[in-house]
């Protein structure tokens, strides 16, 4: 019984790792649809799906709501990014006049990295990167890097 429960419970591990594996696809510029890679110096931030990265407080009715901005008021779907993805490692917020959504970026220290998302400070040559918690995008803190950039055609 204890040989069935063990080859089972490493049964539904590899299972999930497998699912886990498939839904985090590599994000790598295709040959043909983006245009040469620039290297441009940047500044960059972490952030992530909390109320101070993500400028979002609970109305009266304990709903999330935008904070501030031209949205302010209206609700708030916590972990969705400005191109309606959900926030996930190698998601990044960057101006879209200057980079618009789905231009990949190489980030040092970071890996690749594809535009989703937007933030009201992002201006210029900033981009934002996502992480999972408050504690690793603080520890990730801001930083003036050279970064790769593959726009698309």
């Amino acid at each position: 019984m204890l040989q069935f429960l063990l080859a089972l419970l490493l049964a539904v591990l590899a299972v999930g790792l497998g699912v886990a594996g498939c839904a985090t696809a590599a994000i790598r510029p295709v040959r043909g649809r983006f245009q040469p890679p620039r290297q441009i110096r940047m500044n960059v931030t972490g952030y992530c799906n909390c109320r101070e990265c993500c400028s979002w407080h609970y109305n009266w009715y304990g709903r999330p709501t935008h904070a501030s901005g031209p949205a302010r008021g209206r609700r708030k779907v916590v972990g969705r990014t400005a191109s309606g993805t959900r926030a996930r490692l190698g998601t990044v917020a960057a101006d879209s006049a200057r980079y618009p959504m789905g231009t990949i970026i190489y980030v040092p220290g970071y890996g690749y990295g594809r535009v989703e998302d937007t933030g009201g400070a992002i201006t210029g040559d900033a981009l934002d990167l996502w992480f999972p918690s408050h504690a690793r995008a603080e520890t990730w803190g801001r930083q003036s890097l050279a970064v790769q950039v593959w726009l698309p055609k």
